[in-house]
């Protein structure tokens, strides 16, 4: 009887492999070139003592601590050491969020499409599409992880070694492992795709927010939010496999808890039912925008908390930054060049500014899945009756579209807002919110010109649409890595994020706002006008 819950898995597996080839190499390509890259500079960039040093003193900060990690190193330092310091987390993350796309993909999504019930129609196990999702996630860390060692055993940085060379693949691939097999439960769980998505993501941003805490308040404690456990094998310094372990004991738990789930829940559904819906629709439902915020309301609500947590916690460290930066050689020597107040305002303004780029780039996303569900359930029947009646596709196009302007607008709010008001909270002499608010000025307009390149994908490419996930990518890897890899300006300016000035430490640069605001206006109105002329998107 077991064997039978899993017969015909090795087909489903090649099957799941044969489908996903080129998101898996994608994904797996661009981990390992970032990787294996940043490598082969980092022995330039930090190759002599003084730039170590300097570097040394710049992680120790507390918005470097906040987003990389505490620095381990010790005197001598070897570039390896700070390349570890500086690539962990922000690999775990990418290695993360690739898993919760294959899971999602060879789950849920397969059982919102009917795959799954064709699949079980034939001679196949009932649990063999978990299992082969399972093994399909498997092997690609496995083959992720091995090709990132060697990767750094090629890129060689001064003062690797390949005990860390190893742990630095192998750990990234245990991490992200770790994260598929919560996607898995969560699957079990979820009424659907998209909330499986969704909560998934939550959970990523939720660790990493708690990491980020009690790295800079509470060090001690970061073993205990899981996502520090990625930062605590120490690559190059300490070498410590125990987190590693502790990571493939919670897949194994994880494993455990889901394949009896999955055994119980009804084909198409979740554990946790979805609610009941009305007898009859509300007054208010009275047209497409209604019907959409309707939809979209549990989605945006728990954005727009999110973000504002997400600012909140970062401005919690706010309160931290003058005895942190007391501390640190550097910035030590810049307050007591200047008043205290006036240096720890500056140092939090420059932070205030790195944070509110991210959150720039974390607001898209909500943005751009709001425009892409147009193809998605137009595609998937959803709207033929919308089509049906006297609604003119310029306008069900333009209702997306402003919903999504609306949701990255106020996410953008909220982060900077929850940013500012726990942030002065927590410091002595608190700063004007108005000056913080400036930051959300100098962003806005690129968060606008993302919305409309999806709208414009959207509209003349549907089929390409998803090629927009590249822009908020690349954005987050530029704005992160330029400044500590010593990128050139025009790198940053790939991305509409990276046109922005520093901002709120200066003043907006309304020149700037001007053109990017109008270029997403005019990228808007091609956007409906290709979506009007072209034919719908039938599943």
């Amino acid at each position: 009887m077991r064997s039978a819950s899993f017969a015909n898995v090795g087909q489903l597996l090649r099957i799941n492999l044969h489908d996903d080839w080129l998101k898996i190499t994608l994904w797996v390509v661009g981990l390992v070139a970032v990787i294996a890259a940043a490598a082969a500079k980092f022995g330039d960039l930090y190759g002599t003592e003084a730039a170590m040093k300097a570097i040394v003193e710049t992680l120790r900060t507390p918005s470097m601590v906040a987003m990389f990690g505490p620095f381990f190193g010790t005197e001598p330092y070897r570039s390896a050491m700070i390349y570890g310091s500086e690539m962990t987390v922000f690999m775990g993350m990418f290695s993360a969020m690739m898993n919760i796309h294959i899971a999602v993909g060879a789950t849920r999504a397969q059982e919102d499409r009917g795959t799954v019930e064709l699949v079980l129609s034939r001679s196949t196990g009932r649990q063999s599409p978990l299992l082969a999702a399972i093994l399909e996630l498997a092997a690609v860390n496995l083959i992720a992880g091995v090709l990132e060692s060697l990767g750094l055993m090629a890129a060689s940085v001064p003062g690797s070694d390949a005990s860390g060379d190893w742990l630095f693949g192998l750990s990234l691939a245990a991490f992200g492992m770790m994260f598929g097999t919560f996607t898995l439960l969560i699957a079990q769980l979820a009424s659907n795709a998209r909330g499986t998505t969704m909560v998934s993501y939550l959970l990523l941003a939720a660790l990493y927010v708690l990491r980020m805490v009690t790295d800079v308040q509470r060090p001690q404690w970061t073993r205990w939010t899981v996502y520090g456990w990625i930062e605590l094998t120490k690559p190059y310094v300490g070498n410590d496999w125990m987190p590693v372990l502790w990571m493939a004991a919670v897949c194994v738990l994880m494993l455990l808890v889901t394949v009896p789930l999955a055994s119980v829940k009804d084909l198409g559904a979740g554990l946790i039912p979805a609610r009941a819906g009305r007898g009859a629709a509300s007054m208010l439902l009275r047209g497409p925008m209604s019907l959409l915020v309707r939809l979209e309301r549990v989605s945006a609500v728990i954005w727009i908390l999110g973000m504002f947590v997400l600012g909140a916690s970062y401005g919690s460290i706010f309160g931290t930054v003058g005895d942190l930066a007391s501390s640190s050689g550097v910035l030590g020597n810049f307050l007591a060049g200047t008043s205290k107040a006036a240096g720890i305002h500056a140092i939090v303004l420059s932070l205030s500014g790195t944070l509110t780029s991210i959150f720039a780039v974390v607001v898209s996303i909500p943005a751009i899945l709001v425009i892409l569900r147009l193809n998605a359930d137009e595609g998937k029947g959803y709207l033929e009756m919308l089509h049906a009646k006297r609604l003119s596709r310029r306008h069900l196009s333009l209702v997306f579209l402003i919903f999504a302007a609306f949701i990255g607008t106020v996410c953008l709010a909220a982060a900077v807002l929850g940013l500012g008001l726990v942030g002065n909270q927590a410091m002595d002499q608190p700063i004007a919110l108005s000056t913080y608010m400036r930051g959300f000025l100098g962003f806005w307009p690129a968060v606008m010109v993302v919305c409309a390149m999806a709208a414009l994908l959207s509209g003349c490419a549907p089929r390409f649409q998803k090629v927009i996930w590249i822009v908020p990518v690349y954005g987050f890897m530029s704005l992160y890595l330029a400044d500590l890899m010593n990128l050139p300006k025009w790198t940053r300016r790939l991305s509409p994020y990276g046109w922005v000035n520093s901002v709120p430490a200066g003043t907006v640069d309304w020149a700037t706002f001007s053109w990017m605001t109008g270029l997403s206006l005019v990228l808007c109105v091609i956007a409906i006008e290709c979506y009007r002329r072209r034919d719908l998107v039938l599943g």
